[in-house]
């Protein structure tokens, strides 16, 4: 079996300390040969200026190709346009566009009054600009706010006719969530490539908390294995094995691409990856 396609998540840099967490990630994770890296947005649009600097300076120094994300969050149309722009001039066209999470403590996602309400509508300016390769988000498992998962499913389909070309998929623990989730895709219509996203737990007790609040179920053996390796102090083992046997019974199923959520901390995806046989291919000089 050939090895997978492979991209990583990472996220923008708030103080001095975390941009050199960040340099020593991509330094570890870009010999991998990813297809493409993502910079994350914070909720609300509050880390909008720092995605915008780390995106332009892994493009500049890496060698990799960045995709950064965009959100409707908070934002006049003609200001996020202008972001969507500045991203082109600086030699980024590829786009992960999403709604975006509402600022915390609020009541929920609210559009600005000049701004776009939807992603649809986010996707489709874009789309219509010509510039960009855009990829979206879609949820194996319900979103918190979906009707239910048809509802889901059907919004997905219309952010791929609105011009995108490949969905991310939010992260989950059981590879019959994907599997059912790819089926019922492709029965409704939906032929853009569906990429799984990954989460390596590299704290447990942080990774069920962040389940809980975006609707990922938490299966009840995986809470029974995590609190048995904690007490034995086998944590990073048990992480290990679980995420590389999720993509291993995902590749059975004619999967080839894995989009991996590093949280800044490539230890534990770097070993992943070589246990799907993806080795490093070059050593990453100069990243600063």
């Amino acid at each position: 079996m050939t090895a997978p396609k492979i991209s990583f998540e990472f996220f923008p840099p708030k103080n001095l300390e975390a941009s050199f967490r960040l340099w020593d990630t991509v330094q570890v994770l870009a010999p991998m040969c990813p297809r493409f890296v993502s910079v994350t947005y914070g909720a609300g649009g509050t880390t909008r200026e720092l995605t915008r600097d780390a995106v332009a300076t892994l493009h500049k120094s890496s060698g990799l190709n960045v995709a950064a994300h965009l959100t409707c969050v908070d934002a006049t149309k003609e200001e996020t346009l202008k972001i969507a722009n500045d991203f082109a001039a600086a030699g980024v066209n590829e786009i992960v566009a999403l709604r975006g999470d509402p600022p915390k403590g609020s009541d929920g996602f609210k559009a600005h009054p000049d701004g776009f309400g939807s992603s649809v509508e986010l996707i489709e300016a874009l789309s219509d600009t010509g510039k960009f390769k855009i990829r979206v988000g879609a949820y194996p498992e319900k979103h918190p706010e979906a009707k239910d998962q048809a509802a889901d499913i059907a919004f997905l389909k219309a952010k791929i006719d609105a011009g995108a070309e490949e969905a991310l998929t939010q992260f989950f623990f059981e590879p019959e969530t994907f599997l059912r989730f790819r089926d019922a895709c492709a029965k409704a219509g939906i032929d853009a490539p569906i990429i799984p996203g990954i989460l390596p737990i590299e704290n447990w007790k942080g990774v069920r908390s962040f389940a809980k609040r975006c609707g990922t179920n938490v299966p009840t053996w995986l809470e029974d294995a995590f609190e048995k390796a904690e007490r034995d102090g086998r944590e990073e083992l048990l992480a290990t094995a679980l995420c590389t046997e999720l993509c291993d019974n995902l590749r059975t199923e004619g999967v080839d691409s894995f989009h991996f959520y590093t949280l800044n901390r490539p230890e534990l995806t770097r070993d992943v990856c070589h246990a799907l046989g993806v080795t490093p291919a070059t050593k990453l000089e100069n990243v600063a």
